[in-house]
């Protein structure tokens, strides 16, 4: 119960928890526009290339090798042997499909060429070869 001779108190607007929300907010967008800036397989040093361009697609398959020469598809491991088979699989419900390797900048040439071989016998595939810009 109030007295009639208490003052009012000021109103007050307390900003600190809004600036919380928003510092969370803007942390959560700048975290989550990182993921969608590349297509993300294994880490892998890439080979530079002053010419390289974007291949806009809608969900790329990526192979990659590595420096010790293991290749892995969608970031699972897999055999040369089973590589046509699985991007087959992956392959037949799209029937375009775009497949990028991300080769290690210290793998041999023979062994990029394997790959590509393996997957040039799938049909409606396109490959791109991963590089960044110097």
């Amino acid at each position: 119960m109030r007295l009639p001779e208490e003052p009012d108190a000021p109103l007050q607007i307390n900003i600190v928890p809004m600036i919380d929300v928003i510092f969370a907010i803007l942390a959560f967008f700048i975290l989550s526009s990182l993921f969608l800036t590349r297509l993300e397989g294994l880490p892998v040093n890439l080979p530079k290339a002053g010419t390289a361009q974007r291949q806009n697609t809608a969900d790329p398959i990526a192979v990659t090798l590595d420096a010790k020469g293991n290749i892995s598809l969608n970031n699972k491991s897999i055999k040369l042997d089973n590589l046509t088979t699985s991007v087959r699989n992956l392959v037949a419900s799209n029937g375009s499909q775009i497949i990028i390797i991300n080769a290690d900048e210290n793998v041999r040439h023979r062994e990029v060429v394997k790959v590509m071989d393996s997957l040039r016998q799938v049909q409606g595939v396109r490959l791109a070869i991963a590089t960044e810009k110097p």
